[in-house]
Parts: C-alpha cells; structure tokens; sequence
C-alpha cells in the first residue's frame, strides 16, 4: 500500500498544477523592477458577478499591451512564482484574476462551464481601461491554458492571440475519464483542492488514501474523504458523452472561428498532452489559417513544460539542448503578436524533441508527413503471463497460435505506476500480460500517435483493457513511454462515448486502445515491449467487471480475459516509424 500512497500523493501534487511549480520558479524569480500596481481590482461580468484582479504596469506610464492570466490556484503569490516581472520589463501590464468562485472573486467554482464567457468579459474589459492600448493576450498552463481556448471560442473582438500550455481539452480521454474509465487518482485530489476560496490541498496529506481508494460506491467517496464535494458527484453523474460535457468539447466549428495566432506548447510525458494535441489537431484541420500557430513539445512532464524542462525526466535521461527559456519564446511570440516587433516569429512552426536520440525536429507540420505506420504483432503459444512468459513482438504477423488468458480481479488490481518510470515489478504479475521483441540491432525511431488493437474477449458483461509501450534497457529496466500511466478502454464504450454496450460474453471484438503522442528512438541494444492487462490503480477506478452504472456500484466480479493473437485475430501495436537519419553537425535536426 505505500506505492498506491506515493502515487496518490504524486497525483495531488500533479493536481495542484501551475500552483505546485511554485519551487523552482521562486528560486529563480528576478528581483521585480519598478512598476505600478493596483491590487483587488473588481470586475464585473456580464451575470452581475464581480471578479477580482491584481494588475502589475510599467512604471513608464502610457499605455500598453496586455498578457492576461486567469487561475483558479490563487493568484497573490504567482506574480514572483512565474516570474511575470519579466513580461513587464518587456513592456506588458499583466492582470493575474482569481477565477470564479475562487480566491477573491464572487461566483462559485464550476469547473471549465463559465470560464468561455468570463474569460470573454475580462479581454474586452481590459481593452476598456486607460492603461491599455487594446491588445490583450492570454498566457498560462494547465487550467490556465484551457481558459484560454474556452475564452478563444468567444471570439472576443480584443483578444490578439494565445500561449496555452498543456491545457486539457478530452473529456473522456483525458480528464475526468480516460478511456471510458473513471480517472480516481486525479479527481478526488483535484476537486478536493478547488473546494473552497483557497487552496484545500494540504488537506490531502491527512487522509489515508488506501482506505479511501478502496471506499464504495464512488459516489460517496467524497464523503470519505471528508467533505461533500458537488462538482466531483456531478462528473460521476455523467458517465457518457451528454450535452453536460458537451458545452466545453469543443467541435469542428469551434475550430472554424478561431484564427487568432496560437502558441501551442506540450510534453510528451505531459498528462494534459493529450488535450494539448486534441486542439492542435483541431485547429491544423479545420482553423481557417495556418501560418499563425505554432507548436513545441520537450520531453516534458507536466510541470515542465511551463518551465522549460530538466535534464532527467524518471529514469529518461536527456541532453542538455533539451532545456529551452520557454518564457524567452513566449515574449517573443507576444512581441510578434503584440507589438510588430517582427514580420513573423521567428522560430519552426513545429519543434518536436526526440528522446532515446536527445535531438530536436523542426517541421512544418504535425503529424510528420514522412511517418510510416508499421504494425508490430502480439506473438506467443498462450503462456505470456508476466515477464517470465513466453509472450513476444514480432514484425510477421502471426500464424495458428494459442490466445493468452488471464484472470482479472477487481480487488486485487495492478498498481499504477508514475511515467517514465522502471515496471519491473509490475511485470511480476500473473495478471499481465509481456510480449517483448528481439534485441535491436539497428534503431527504431517512433514519432506520432500510438495504438495498441486487441482481439480481445472477457466472460463478463463488462470490463477494462489496458495496454503499455515501454523501452527495455540492457540493465533491465523497463520504462514506459507516453503521456498517461496506462493506455485504457472500457469495454462499454468501444463504439463511443455517447452510450453504453454491455459485452456478449466470450465474443471477441476489436478494442482499440490510444497511448498517445510519443517522440523516442529505440536503440540498438534494447527491446521493445507491451503490457496488457485490464486495471491501472489507482490511476484509474478499477472495473468492477459487473456492468452496473460504475457511481453507485459497490458488487464486484472476477473477470476472465483473453487476448487472440492468430491469423484471424491479430493483436498488434501500431508505431509510427520515421526512417532514423542522424542530426547534422552542430545539433541540428536530421530532419526538413
């Protein structure tokens, strides 16, 4: 039980977002200069709410552009917390605002649903102001990054462009769902946090997770923990894609309307990449231009892709080209939007950083067009059972083989484990699945989304499978790769979100599982390798195996599961292979 702790713990450290980066940034913060300050600013929106701002200016009076934070983690200490003193000494005010419901501000806290309108009413009210010049831009990760698309989607007349980092933006293939299943780990921490006018979070450090974790229904979780928490029973009250959810996913025409420049900035080890990437996506095939958006993704957690990255990321070790001043190219995004500073910004239109060959990609689009999908097959004689198994990769799709099973016990599920990190000991269990290939002998380059396919049948009516791609060093350790701590899919959504479908019990079926973006080369002497199994705790509410609605379920049912790896039920992996050319002298990309 003390690693379901520690992961706990982790998760509402993650949770605190832009809040918990507080230790590094205030280390490193500057000395503010001299500068004009109007502190409690009110703000009235358009319901008769009044939010709250503090504003920071140059103290060289006239008027100026604007970089517009919204936070729902309390805005006081964050002006020296994320070094907004230089933006000001480059010429911006900055208004840091307490989100609804939320530090200083009136309202009550209602997730993502409001921040479109208020985000809207914020830009055209600075606008309005004697100390600015009518040009506003958001900045700001996290939350802070989403806020910035919902207010975006408002199209309001003043708002000259956005920096979004890391925002979230799947709504079940994110947050508060992945994959159909619900994401425990993350939205108890979360929401208990956000519960009140400030900060709740060193409140999680009290409970004793292991009891909570395991406390049913989910519904009444909250009470377990310790207070009734609203927003976290209606998440759970939600369980499909309905009109609720649908009010902040956004769709083909929200995309259509927003030709405001765009710097897109994510981690491939970044939780909220997955959201990140959902709205590049969205606005590279159906935005109306594309000479005005940009996109970075480091080798990143979700800290740091605020931040600008470090030299070890778990068990990753990455070069030192690795680290960017991203505040450096913020302000010159802001310059180029802003002021006219420049005819364009000057920087690739797309930079990617490839772990494993510890180089950076420039591109003029993602996904890279020169990517080829190759599928690598589930192989074995039906004995995969952990690493010891006789699970295997391969190349050649299979022939006759015997299908793999294993028993699925809801109560004794797999413990989830933080990313990038060694799952050795994970790989221990009966109830995973190992299939590794051959040692390499000449690299393979993975640089786009990965999935895994599963032939798949379970005897129960309803079920999870998860699936994993990881690097196994010489040494031994087995690393994962990716954004998410286990790719998921629960069986009552394989046909989408918007209902449910109980299983056929025994009747195999087609369950595709999305592990996410990833940018890595596999290096001659290592192996490639995939889990599958069909629980991640508590990274994700175990599947009680029983098809009954998940929020007030307390029964649980061991399920049986079988995975088919033959000539008619192929299971593979499918890797987007970039044909591996080295980096030019100098540091330079090995790719145009």
């Amino acid at each position: 039980m003390s690693n379901l702790r520690a992961s706990v713990a982790a998760a509402a450290a993650t949770a605190v977002t832009l809040a918990s980066w507080a230790g590094r940034a205030l280390c490193q913060s500057p000395s503010p200069p001299p500068g004009r300050f109007r502190f409690g600013v009110p703000i009235l929106m358009r319901d008769g709410v009044r939010l709250v701002a503090d504003v920071w200016m140059p103290d060289s009076g006239g008027r100026f552009p604007t970089i517009l934070i919204r936070t729902p983690y309390i805005k006081a200490p964050q002006f020296k917390r994320d070094r907004l003193a230089n933006y000001v000494k480059a010429g911006y005010a900055v208004v840091l605002q307490d989100t609804r419901g939320r530090g200083d501000s009136g309202g009550e806290f209602d997730f993502y649903f409001s921040e479109g309108k208020d985000g809207y009413d914020t830009i055209e009210w600075i606008a309005r102001q004697p100390w600015s010049n009518g040009k506003v831009a958001m900045d700001g990760g996290s939350y802070l990054g989403t806020v910035q698309w919902l207010a975006a989607r408002e199209r309001p007349p003043d708002l000259a462009c956005i920096a979004p980092t890391a925002p979230s933006g799947r709504i079940f293939d994110e947050i508060p769902y992945l994959g159909g299943a619900f994401r425990m780990e993350w939205a108890l921490p979360w929401i208990n946090q956000v519960s009140g006018r400030v900060s709740q979070a060193d409140l999680a450090e009290l409970v004793k997770w292991e009891q909570i974790m395991r406390h049913r229904p989910l519904l009444t979780m909250d009470e377990a923990f310790g207070r009734p928490m609203p927003l976290y029973r209606a998440f759970l009250a939600h369980p499909t894609l309905d009109e609720y959810w649908k009010r902040i996913q956004f769709s083909e025409a929200d995309f259509r309307k927003i030709d405001i420049p765009v710097l897109h900035v994510t981690g491939w080890f970044d939780g909220d990449q997955l959201g990140a990437l959902y709205y590049w996506d969205g606005i590279e095939r159906y935005g109306p231009r594309r000479d005005n958006r940009f996109l970075v993704v480091g080798p990143w957690t979700h800290a740091m892709t605020y931040l600008g990255g470090e030299r070890k990321v778990g068990e990753f070790e990455v070069g030192p080209e690795s680290i960017l001043d991203i505040q450096a190219i913020r302000i010159a995004f802001f310059d180029y939007c802003l002021k006219g500073a420049t005819a364009r910004f000057e920087a690739p239109r797309v930079r990617l950083y490839v772990t494993g060959a510890n180089r950076w990609i420039a591109a003029e689009r993602y996904p890279l067009p020169e990517v080829q999908p190759r599928s690598l097959y589930l192989r074995g004689a039906g004995a995969a059972n952990s690493v010891e198994g006789d699970g295997r990769l391969s190349w050649e799709p299979p022939g006759e083989e015997r299908p793999d099973t294993f028993t699925y016990d809801p109560k004794n599920p797999v413990p989830s484990k933080g990313i990038t990190q060694d799952h050795r000991s994970i790989e221990s269990r009966r109830d995973v699945l190992v299939y590794t290939g051959e040692t390499l002998v000449d690299p393979v380059e993975i640089v786009g989304r990965v999935f895994v396919s599963l032939s798949a049948a379970s005897d129960a009516t309803d079920t999870d499978f998860t699936a994993k791609l990881l690097d196994v060093y010489p040494d031994g350790r087995a690393v994962i790769l990716g954004p998410s701590a286990a790719g998921v899919r629960r069986a009552r959504y394989r046909n989408g979100y918007q209902r449910t479908e109980p299983l056929v019990p025994n009747h195999p079926e087609e369950f595709s599982i999305e592990l996410f973006d990833m940018a890595h080369r596999f290096l001659p002497g290592h192996r490639i390798r995939v889990e599958v199994s069909s629980s991640a705790s508590p990274f994700v509410a175990p599947n009680p195996n029983t098809g009954l609605p998940v929020a007030t379920d307390t029964t649980w049912r061991i399920a049986r599961q079988t995975i088919y790896h033959d000539a008619r039920r192929a299971s593979r992996v499918l890797l987007p292979v970039l044909p591996v050319r080295e980096a030019a002298p100098g540091g330079g990309s090995g790719h145009p």
